[in-house]
Protein backbone atom coordinates (compact mmCIF):
# COMPACT_ATOMS: atom_id res chain seq x y z
CA UNK A 1 0.00 0.00 0.00
CA UNK A 2 1.10 3.68 -0.62
CA UNK A 3 1.00 6.42 2.11
CA UNK A 4 3.48 9.00 0.79
CA UNK A 5 6.19 10.18 -1.52
CA UNK A 6 8.34 13.45 -1.57
CA UNK A 7 10.90 14.69 -4.13
CA UNK A 8 12.99 17.39 -4.72
CA UNK A 9 14.96 18.94 -6.62
CA UNK A 10 14.01 17.13 -9.90
CA UNK A 11 12.79 18.63 -12.92
CA UNK A 12 10.85 21.01 -12.30
CA UNK A 13 10.18 20.25 -8.99
CA UNK A 14 12.81 22.74 -6.93
CA UNK A 15 11.82 22.84 -3.34
CA UNK A 16 10.73 19.22 -1.45
CA UNK A 17 7.11 18.39 -2.01
CA UNK A 18 5.15 15.77 -0.85
CA UNK A 19 2.08 13.89 -2.30
CA UNK A 20 0.18 12.05 0.57
CA UNK A 21 -2.21 8.51 0.25
CA UNK A 22 -3.45 9.59 3.93
CA UNK A 23 -7.22 10.16 4.53
CA UNK A 24 -7.57 13.35 6.55
CA UNK A 25 -10.00 13.82 9.52
CA UNK A 26 -12.23 15.61 6.85
CA UNK A 27 -16.09 15.11 6.75
CA UNK A 28 -17.26 14.44 3.05
CA UNK A 29 -20.62 15.55 1.46
CA UNK A 30 -22.38 12.79 0.71
CA UNK A 31 -21.28 10.45 3.81
CA UNK A 32 -20.78 7.70 1.28
CA UNK A 33 -17.68 8.62 0.44
CA UNK A 34 -15.66 8.25 3.71
CA UNK A 35 -16.46 4.90 3.40
CA UNK A 36 -16.15 3.67 -0.25
CA UNK A 37 -12.69 6.01 -1.03
CA UNK A 38 -10.64 5.19 3.06
CA UNK A 39 -9.84 1.90 4.12
CA UNK A 40 -8.27 1.19 7.17
CA UNK A 41 -4.13 -0.21 6.60
CA UNK A 42 -4.19 -1.25 10.64
CA UNK A 43 -2.86 0.78 13.71
CA UNK A 44 -4.83 4.10 12.91
CA UNK A 45 -3.79 4.36 9.55
CA UNK A 46 -6.52 5.52 7.12
CA UNK A 47 -5.70 5.16 3.10
CA UNK A 48 -7.02 6.79 0.20
CA UNK A 49 -8.50 4.52 -2.55
CA UNK A 50 -7.53 7.50 -5.39
CA UNK A 51 -6.05 10.89 -5.84
CA UNK A 52 -6.53 12.86 -8.56
CA UNK A 53 -3.37 15.32 -9.83
CA UNK A 54 -4.71 18.44 -11.61
CA UNK A 55 -2.47 21.39 -13.46
CA UNK A 56 -1.67 23.70 -16.44
CA UNK A 57 0.24 22.34 -19.29
CA UNK A 58 4.17 22.02 -18.41
CA UNK A 59 3.08 22.60 -14.88
CA UNK A 60 4.92 19.76 -13.88
CA UNK A 61 2.13 16.92 -13.48
CA UNK A 62 4.00 14.37 -15.32
CA UNK A 63 7.62 14.97 -13.68
CA UNK A 64 6.27 13.85 -10.56
CA UNK A 65 4.79 10.59 -11.83
CA UNK A 66 8.50 10.76 -13.86
CA UNK A 67 10.20 11.08 -10.16
CA UNK A 68 8.31 8.73 -8.94
CA UNK A 69 9.18 6.06 -12.11
CA UNK A 70 13.18 7.20 -12.11
CA UNK A 71 12.78 5.62 -8.14
CA UNK A 72 11.45 2.68 -8.80
CA UNK A 73 13.62 1.96 -11.74
CA UNK A 74 16.97 2.52 -10.09
CA UNK A 75 15.55 0.79 -7.20
CA UNK A 76 15.73 -1.63 -9.73
CA UNK A 77 18.23 -1.39 -11.87
CA UNK A 78 21.03 0.31 -10.02
CA UNK A 79 23.11 -2.89 -9.31
CA UNK A 80 22.76 -4.59 -12.80
CA UNK A 81 22.67 -1.81 -15.18
CA UNK A 82 25.14 0.47 -13.83
CA UNK A 83 29.36 0.17 -14.13
CA UNK A 84 31.42 1.29 -11.82
CA UNK A 85 31.70 4.77 -13.32
CA UNK A 86 28.43 5.11 -15.00
CA UNK A 87 26.44 8.60 -14.18
CA UNK A 88 23.30 8.11 -12.60
CA UNK A 89 20.39 9.31 -15.24
CA UNK A 90 18.92 11.80 -12.87
CA UNK A 91 18.09 15.50 -13.41
CA UNK A 92 17.99 17.86 -11.16
CA UNK A 93 16.17 21.46 -11.27
CA UNK A 94 17.52 23.71 -13.84
CA UNK A 95 16.97 26.87 -13.17
CA UNK A 96 18.16 27.85 -9.85
CA UNK A 97 21.67 28.58 -9.30
CA UNK A 98 21.82 26.84 -5.89
CA UNK A 99 20.54 23.54 -7.15
CA UNK A 100 23.14 22.82 -9.51
CA UNK A 101 25.07 21.14 -7.79
CA UNK A 102 22.83 19.79 -5.12
CA UNK A 103 21.74 16.16 -4.62
CA UNK A 104 17.90 15.10 -5.87
CA UNK A 105 15.71 13.82 -2.83
CA UNK A 106 13.51 10.91 -3.26
CA UNK A 107 11.94 9.22 -0.61
CA UNK A 108 8.77 6.98 -0.41
CA UNK A 109 6.45 5.76 2.82
CA UNK A 110 4.54 2.25 2.09
CA UNK A 111 3.22 -0.72 3.21
CA UNK A 112 4.60 -4.28 2.88
CA UNK A 113 2.38 -7.34 4.75
CA UNK A 114 1.52 -4.69 7.67
CA UNK A 115 4.51 -3.63 8.20
CA UNK A 116 5.11 0.41 7.15
CA UNK A 117 8.74 1.13 5.61
CA UNK A 118 10.19 4.20 5.10
CA UNK A 119 12.66 4.32 2.19
CA UNK A 120 14.82 7.20 0.21
CA UNK A 121 17.54 8.47 -1.23
CA UNK A 122 19.20 11.44 -2.11
CA UNK A 123 21.90 11.14 -5.73
CA UNK A 124 24.02 13.06 -8.18
CA UNK A 125 24.96 12.16 -11.83
CA UNK A 126 27.78 11.21 -9.60
CA UNK A 127 26.84 9.24 -6.89
CA UNK A 128 24.44 8.20 -3.93
CA UNK A 129 25.07 10.49 -1.49
CA UNK A 130 22.75 9.95 1.12
CA UNK A 131 20.47 6.44 1.72
CA UNK A 132 17.87 5.58 4.42
CA UNK A 133 15.56 3.21 5.95
CA UNK A 134 13.20 2.92 9.25
CA UNK A 135 10.61 0.46 9.90
CA UNK A 136 7.55 2.43 11.07
CA UNK A 137 6.41 1.26 14.65
CA UNK A 138 3.13 2.17 16.47
CA UNK A 139 5.38 4.37 18.67
CA UNK A 140 8.91 5.61 16.90
CA UNK A 141 10.76 4.48 14.04
CA UNK A 142 13.73 1.78 13.33
CA UNK A 143 16.64 2.87 11.44
CA UNK A 144 17.82 0.11 10.07
CA UNK A 145 20.19 1.65 7.93
CA UNK A 146 21.54 5.05 6.98
CA UNK A 147 24.17 5.70 4.16
CA UNK A 148 26.45 9.11 4.08
CA UNK A 149 28.34 8.74 1.00
CA UNK A 150 30.43 5.56 1.17
CA UNK A 151 29.55 5.56 5.26
CA UNK A 152 26.89 3.06 6.52
CA UNK A 153 25.34 2.97 9.46
CA UNK A 154 24.19 -0.74 9.84
CA UNK A 155 21.27 -2.17 12.62
CA UNK A 156 22.89 -5.36 13.64
CA UNK A 157 19.93 -6.69 15.12
CA UNK A 158 17.36 -5.56 12.93
CA UNK A 159 19.17 -5.25 9.44
CA UNK A 160 21.89 -7.89 10.37
CA UNK A 161 21.57 -8.97 6.04
CA UNK A 162 22.90 -5.88 5.88
CA UNK A 163 26.28 -6.26 7.21
CA UNK A 164 29.52 -6.79 5.16
CA UNK A 165 27.57 -5.74 2.16
CA UNK A 166 28.16 -1.91 2.27
CA UNK A 167 32.23 -2.40 1.17
CA UNK A 168 30.68 -4.07 -1.97
CA UNK A 169 28.44 -1.25 -2.73
CA UNK A 170 29.63 1.29 -4.87
CA UNK A 171 29.18 4.77 -4.86
CA UNK A 172 26.60 4.74 -7.78
CA UNK A 173 24.25 2.20 -6.29
CA UNK A 174 22.09 1.61 -3.67
CA UNK A 175 22.61 -0.36 -0.92
CA UNK A 176 18.97 -1.81 -0.90
CA UNK A 177 19.25 -3.03 -4.30
CA UNK A 178 23.19 -4.76 -3.02
CA UNK A 179 21.49 -6.18 0.13
CA UNK A 180 18.57 -7.74 -2.41
CA UNK A 181 20.56 -9.19 -4.80
CA UNK A 182 22.33 -11.18 -1.99
CA UNK A 183 19.00 -12.48 -0.74
CA UNK A 184 18.48 -10.20 1.84
CA UNK A 185 15.07 -11.01 3.42
CA UNK A 186 13.63 -7.16 4.07
CA UNK A 187 15.47 -6.07 1.45
CA UNK A 188 14.01 -8.44 -1.15
CA UNK A 189 10.71 -7.98 0.15
CA UNK A 190 10.86 -4.30 -0.34
CA UNK A 191 12.83 -4.12 -4.05
CA UNK A 192 9.58 -7.08 -4.99
CA UNK A 193 7.01 -3.70 -3.80
CA UNK A 194 8.85 -1.88 -6.44
CA UNK A 195 8.81 -4.07 -8.60
CA UNK A 196 5.20 -4.39 -8.41
CA UNK A 197 4.63 -0.55 -8.69
CA UNK A 198 2.60 0.01 -11.95
CA UNK A 199 3.65 3.36 -13.60
CA UNK A 200 2.20 4.00 -17.36
CA UNK A 201 3.54 7.09 -18.71
CA UNK A 202 2.82 7.81 -22.22
CA UNK A 203 -0.22 6.59 -24.06
CA UNK A 204 1.07 3.40 -25.29
CA UNK A 205 2.99 1.80 -22.48
CA UNK A 206 4.55 -0.23 -25.46
CA UNK A 207 6.65 -2.60 -22.72
CA UNK A 208 4.03 -3.87 -20.94
CA UNK A 209 1.69 -3.85 -23.65
CA UNK A 210 3.95 -6.24 -25.66
CA UNK A 211 4.20 -8.45 -22.62
CA UNK A 212 0.50 -8.64 -21.96
CA UNK A 213 -0.39 -9.33 -25.66
CA UNK A 214 2.17 -11.90 -25.36
CA UNK A 215 0.29 -13.75 -22.72
CA UNK A 216 -3.18 -13.27 -23.42
CA UNK A 217 -4.67 -15.89 -24.45
CA UNK A 218 -4.22 -17.59 -21.34
CA UNK A 219 -4.15 -14.55 -19.34
CA UNK A 220 -5.74 -15.19 -15.78
CA UNK A 221 -7.67 -12.18 -16.39
CA UNK A 222 -8.96 -12.25 -19.71
CA UNK A 223 -12.44 -12.64 -18.83
CA UNK A 224 -12.78 -9.74 -16.65
CA UNK A 225 -10.78 -7.61 -19.38
CA UNK A 226 -13.31 -8.96 -21.84
CA UNK A 227 -16.11 -8.08 -19.95
CA UNK A 228 -14.67 -4.83 -19.07
CA UNK A 229 -14.35 -4.34 -22.97
CA UNK A 230 -17.73 -5.62 -23.49
CA UNK A 231 -19.69 -3.09 -21.09
CA UNK A 232 -18.48 0.32 -21.79
CA UNK A 233 -20.56 0.06 -25.38
CA UNK A 234 -17.98 0.84 -27.75
CA UNK A 235 -19.33 -2.31 -29.95
CA UNK A 236 -17.20 -5.23 -29.09
CA UNK A 237 -18.52 -8.40 -28.63
CA UNK A 238 -15.50 -10.51 -27.83
CA UNK A 239 -11.29 -10.91 -28.04
CA UNK A 240 -9.50 -13.51 -29.65
CA UNK A 241 -5.62 -13.27 -30.25
CA UNK A 242 -4.16 -14.39 -33.90
CA UNK A 243 -0.42 -14.95 -33.94
CA UNK A 244 0.93 -13.65 -37.04
CA UNK A 245 4.78 -14.17 -39.15
CA UNK A 246 6.97 -11.34 -38.11
CA UNK A 247 8.35 -10.33 -41.40
CA UNK A 248 11.80 -8.70 -41.16
CA UNK A 249 10.49 -6.09 -44.03
CA UNK A 250 7.83 -4.65 -42.06
CA UNK A 251 9.95 -4.98 -38.85
CA UNK A 252 12.73 -2.71 -40.01
CA UNK A 253 10.29 0.12 -39.82
CA UNK A 254 9.74 -0.46 -35.99
CA UNK A 255 13.27 -1.76 -34.66
CA UNK A 256 17.04 -0.71 -35.42
CA UNK A 257 19.58 -2.47 -37.63
CA UNK A 258 20.76 -4.75 -34.48
CA UNK A 259 17.65 -5.66 -33.60
CA UNK A 260 16.97 -6.54 -37.85
CA UNK A 261 20.15 -8.61 -37.68
CA UNK A 262 19.01 -10.49 -34.48
CA UNK A 263 15.99 -11.22 -35.93
CA UNK A 264 17.51 -12.88 -38.95
CA UNK A 265 19.93 -14.67 -37.15
CA UNK A 266 17.00 -16.22 -34.89
CA UNK A 267 15.17 -17.02 -38.43
CA UNK A 268 17.97 -18.81 -39.77
CA UNK A 269 17.82 -21.13 -36.83
CA UNK A 270 14.65 -22.03 -37.48
CA UNK A 271 13.15 -20.14 -34.16
CA UNK A 272 9.25 -18.91 -34.92
CA UNK A 273 9.12 -15.21 -35.20
CA UNK A 274 5.68 -14.01 -34.49
CA UNK A 275 4.01 -11.00 -33.72
CA UNK A 276 0.25 -11.26 -31.27
CA UNK A 277 -2.22 -9.44 -33.15
CA UNK A 278 -5.59 -8.81 -30.69
CA UNK A 279 -8.55 -9.38 -32.53
CA UNK A 280 -12.06 -7.93 -31.96
CA UNK A 281 -15.68 -9.07 -33.03
CA UNK A 282 -18.46 -6.42 -33.98
CA UNK A 283 -21.74 -7.59 -35.19
CA UNK A 284 -23.17 -6.88 -38.75
CA UNK A 285 -26.60 -5.60 -38.69
CA UNK A 286 -29.62 -5.89 -42.01
CA UNK A 287 -31.48 -3.11 -42.95
CA UNK A 288 -33.83 -3.82 -40.47
CA UNK A 289 -31.55 -3.52 -37.93
CA UNK A 290 -31.56 -7.20 -37.02
CA UNK A 291 -28.41 -9.33 -36.02
CA UNK A 292 -26.80 -10.86 -39.49
CA UNK A 293 -23.26 -11.93 -38.28
CA UNK A 294 -20.21 -10.99 -37.08
CA UNK A 295 -17.28 -9.04 -38.30
CA UNK A 296 -13.78 -9.08 -37.06
CA UNK A 297 -11.33 -6.24 -36.74
CA UNK A 298 -7.77 -5.82 -35.61
CA UNK A 299 -7.38 -3.58 -32.68
CA UNK A 300 -4.22 -2.28 -33.64
CA UNK A 301 -5.45 -0.81 -37.45
CA UNK A 302 -9.07 -0.80 -36.92
CA UNK A 303 -10.24 0.03 -34.07
CA UNK A 304 -10.17 3.69 -32.59
CA UNK A 305 -7.10 5.42 -30.68
CA UNK A 306 -10.00 5.44 -27.60
CA UNK A 307 -10.67 1.50 -27.97
CA UNK A 308 -6.97 0.95 -27.82
CA UNK A 309 -6.66 3.31 -24.87
CA UNK A 310 -8.97 1.52 -22.86
CA UNK A 311 -7.61 -1.93 -23.90
CA UNK A 312 -4.21 -0.54 -22.62
CA UNK A 313 -5.68 0.25 -19.85
CA UNK A 314 -7.57 -2.55 -19.17
CA UNK A 315 -5.12 -4.89 -18.10
CA UNK A 316 -3.13 -3.19 -15.22
CA UNK A 317 -6.19 -1.84 -13.49
CA UNK A 318 -7.89 -5.07 -13.82
CA UNK A 319 -4.94 -6.37 -11.85
CA UNK A 320 -4.33 -4.08 -9.64
CA UNK A 321 -8.10 -4.66 -8.50
CA UNK A 322 -7.38 -8.45 -8.19
CA UNK A 323 -4.24 -7.83 -6.62
CA UNK A 324 -4.28 -5.09 -4.15
CA UNK A 325 -1.47 -3.13 -6.31
CA UNK A 326 -0.56 0.31 -6.73
CA UNK A 327 -0.97 2.04 -10.21
CA UNK A 328 -0.09 5.40 -11.11
CA UNK A 329 -1.37 6.88 -14.78
CA UNK A 330 -0.10 9.44 -16.25
CA UNK A 331 -3.05 11.53 -18.64
CA UNK A 332 -5.66 8.63 -17.49
CA UNK A 333 -8.30 9.31 -19.82
CA UNK A 334 -6.48 10.53 -22.63
CA UNK A 335 -8.64 9.64 -25.80
CA UNK A 336 -11.28 7.98 -23.26
CA UNK A 337 -14.89 10.18 -22.98
CA UNK A 338 -15.06 11.27 -19.93
CA UNK A 339 -18.23 9.00 -18.93
CA UNK A 340 -16.23 6.26 -19.06
CA UNK A 341 -12.65 7.69 -17.40
CA UNK A 342 -15.33 8.14 -14.44
CA UNK A 343 -16.33 4.50 -14.17
CA UNK A 344 -12.80 3.21 -14.20
CA UNK A 345 -12.25 5.63 -11.28
CA UNK A 346 -15.22 3.88 -9.75
CA UNK A 347 -13.98 0.60 -9.74
CA UNK A 348 -11.41 1.22 -6.96
CA UNK A 349 -13.87 3.21 -4.93
CA UNK A 350 -16.26 0.16 -4.85
CA UNK A 351 -16.16 -1.21 -1.61
CA UNK A 352 -17.14 -5.26 -3.05
CA UNK A 353 -15.16 -4.73 -6.24
CA UNK A 354 -12.00 -3.38 -4.87
CA UNK A 355 -12.12 -5.73 -1.52
CA UNK A 356 -7.69 -5.83 -1.74
CA UNK A 357 -7.60 -2.38 -1.34
CA UNK A 358 -5.85 -1.52 -4.93
CA UNK A 359 -5.01 2.28 -5.05
CA UNK A 360 -5.15 4.60 -8.24
CA UNK A 361 -3.27 8.14 -8.49
CA UNK A 362 -3.33 9.43 -12.03
CA UNK A 363 -2.87 12.98 -13.59
CA UNK A 364 -5.61 14.68 -15.87
CA UNK A 365 -6.31 17.38 -17.40
CA UNK A 366 -10.44 16.62 -17.27
CA UNK A 367 -12.34 18.64 -15.24
CA UNK A 368 -15.83 16.24 -15.31
CA UNK A 369 -14.23 14.51 -13.08
CA UNK A 370 -13.53 16.89 -10.76
CA UNK A 371 -17.22 16.64 -8.35
CA UNK A 372 -17.34 16.59 -4.71
CA UNK A 373 -19.43 13.52 -5.28
CA UNK A 374 -16.61 11.30 -6.43
CA UNK A 375 -13.72 12.67 -4.64
CA UNK A 376 -13.00 13.62 -1.10
CA UNK A 377 -11.21 17.01 -0.34
CA UNK A 378 -8.04 15.54 0.05
CA UNK A 379 -8.26 13.31 -3.06
CA UNK A 380 -7.26 16.33 -5.08
CA UNK A 381 -4.12 17.63 -5.94
CA UNK A 382 -2.83 20.49 -7.91
CA UNK A 383 0.54 20.99 -9.54
CA UNK A 384 1.59 24.72 -9.92
CA UNK A 385 4.57 26.03 -11.45
CA UNK A 386 6.11 29.55 -10.19
CA UNK A 387 7.03 32.34 -12.37
CA UNK A 388 10.31 31.06 -11.68
CA UNK A 389 9.64 28.17 -13.34
CA UNK A 390 9.40 25.66 -10.16
CA UNK A 391 6.66 23.22 -9.18
CA UNK A 392 4.64 22.96 -6.43
CA UNK A 393 2.30 20.44 -5.26
CA UNK A 394 -0.80 21.12 -2.65
CA UNK A 395 -4.36 19.28 -1.99
CA UNK A 396 -7.83 20.79 -1.75
CA UNK A 397 -8.26 19.77 1.67
CA UNK A 398 -5.23 21.92 2.59
CA UNK A 399 -6.12 24.85 0.22
CA UNK A 400 -6.93 28.45 1.68
CA UNK A 401 -8.48 30.64 -0.65
CA UNK A 402 -8.85 34.17 1.41
CA UNK A 403 -7.59 32.44 4.45
CA UNK A 404 -10.78 30.16 4.43
CA UNK A 405 -10.89 26.02 3.83
CA UNK A 406 -12.31 24.63 1.45
CA UNK A 407 -15.96 23.56 2.10
CA UNK A 408 -16.78 20.11 1.74
CA UNK A 409 -19.99 21.07 -0.64
CA UNK A 410 -18.03 23.54 -2.87
CA UNK A 411 -18.47 23.02 -6.72
CA UNK A 412 -14.88 21.92 -7.47
CA UNK A 413 -14.92 21.72 -11.02
CA UNK A 414 -16.47 25.15 -11.33
CA UNK A 415 -14.07 26.87 -8.81
CA UNK A 416 -11.14 25.05 -10.33
CA UNK A 417 -11.78 26.63 -13.90
CA UNK A 418 -12.37 30.09 -12.33
CA UNK A 419 -9.14 29.92 -10.83
CA UNK A 420 -9.76 29.93 -7.29
CA UNK A 421 -7.77 26.85 -6.54
CA UNK A 422 -4.57 28.31 -9.09
CA UNK A 423 -3.19 25.70 -11.22
CA UNK A 424 -4.24 26.70 -14.16
CA UNK A 425 -2.84 28.32 -17.18
CA UNK A 426 -2.46 32.03 -17.74
CA UNK A 427 -3.57 32.96 -21.31
CA UNK A 428 -2.62 36.12 -22.21
CA UNK A 429 -3.75 38.37 -25.09
CA UNK A 430 -3.50 35.52 -28.27
CA UNK A 431 -5.47 38.65 -30.02
CA UNK A 432 -2.78 40.73 -30.14
CA UNK A 433 -0.67 37.51 -32.43
CA UNK A 434 -3.06 37.64 -35.40
CA UNK A 435 -2.70 41.50 -34.77
CA UNK A 436 1.22 41.02 -35.49
CA UNK A 437 0.81 39.21 -38.23
CA UNK A 438 -1.23 41.50 -39.41
CA UNK A 439 0.86 44.59 -39.14
CA UNK A 440 4.20 42.04 -40.74
CA UNK A 441 1.70 41.33 -43.41
CA UNK A 442 0.72 44.86 -44.12
CA UNK A 443 4.60 46.02 -44.00
CA UNK A 444 5.49 43.43 -46.86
Amino acid sequence: MFTEFSVGNYRSFKQRVTLSMVAAEIASQPPSLDAHNVFSAGAGLRLLSSAAIYGANASGKSNLIGALDFMRTFVLSSVQETTPNQRINVEPFRLGTEQKDAPSHFEIVFLVAAEQYRYGFEVTQEQVTKEWLYRLGSRREANLFARDHNLFTINSRQFREGRGLDERTRSNALFLSVVAQFNGAIAGTLVRWFADLTILRGLEPAVEALRFRRNFEAHPYRRAIETLMKGYDIGINALAVEQRPLALASAGSEVDGVAQAVLKALQQQGAPLEQTHILTTHGVYDAQGQAAGTVVFDLDTQESDGTRRLFSLAHPLIQALVEGRIVIVDELDARLHPNLALELIRLFHHPEGNERHAQLIFTTHNTNLLSAKLFRRDQVWFVEKSRQGASDLYSLVEYRGDGKLVRNDASFEKDYIAGRYGAVPFIGDLGALLGAEREQTAQS
